[in-house]
């Protein structure tokens, strides 16, 4: 049993509107002790496979500071290439913003999410996802107050969290601690359609049933209540 909440009980959320300057969007947000900055930039080009689609794109960059975690990581830039971890966050909050956007009323232009974690202690895709989407917004309101969009492409929002299975409770919302000694650990995406975009589910040491399956479903429902009023 957990110490300091309830098993179904996700960690404080924060979120700092603006916390970058420059971008189209900016936010940074907190889960617990994961911080994570995500800023939003607007560029009026498409990938080559776009062009003459007349719609747009939307994908993200996953970074993590060499000292966000206990011990100092080394930076990928200095190895030459991303990591399959790295590669596979990435590819998850593209994916998962997409599903927010009608990629035709964005027209020709990408927004690239920035996702740079500056303090690691569990959950850092699934923040990443959520304060990812809260940057989309700002961006996507943005053009839209400077006429630039005719029409809001925003389809719904959407969020992520973690649930997972430690010694044999399910838990919502993991630490570090937790997610490290984790027999089962899950990322869950969902919109507030209340419709799944993506889940990840691993057994890690163990399996899960359907049932199990059908409970980190139910758990992660405080979460989404939480993120969606945000």
């Amino acid at each position: 049993m957990r110490k300091n909440r309830r098993n179904d009980e996700m960690r404080e959320v924060k979120v700092t509107k603006g916390y970058i300057e420059y971008p189209e969007g900016s936010v940074l947000i907190e889960f617990g002790n994961t911080k994570v900055i995500c800023n939003a930039t607007v560029e009026d080009k498409v990938p080559p496979f776009l062009k003459g689609m007349n719609q747009g794109w939307i994908t993200a960059e996953y970074s993590m500071l060499p000292r966000a975690t206990n011990t100092r990581t080394r930076r990928e830039s200095n190895n030459g290439k991303l990591t399959g971890r790295t590669m596979e966050i990435q590819r998850l909050i593209g994916r998962a913003l997409r599903a927010a956007i009608d990629l035709k009323k964005l027209g020709e232009r990408t927004i690239t999410i920035d996702c740079d974690v500056i303090q690691a202690d569990g959950g850092t895709r699934t923040a990443s996802i959520t304060g990812g989407y809260l940057a989309l917004e700002i961006a996507i309101n943005k053009l839209m107050e400077e006429n630039i969009l005719v029409e809001n492409p925003i389809i719904s929002k959407v969020a992520a969290i973690s649930v997972g299975k430690v010694d044999g409770e399910i838990l919502l919302d993991l630490e570090y601690s937790e997610d490290s000694c984790a027999e089962v650990d899950m990322n869950i995406v969902v919109n507030s359609n209340n419709e799944f975009v993506e889940i990840q589910g691993t057994g890690e040491g163990m399996t899960f049933n359907h049932q199990d399956l059908l409970d980190f479903i139910e758990i992660s429902k405080n979460a989404f209540d939480i993120l969606f009023k945000l």
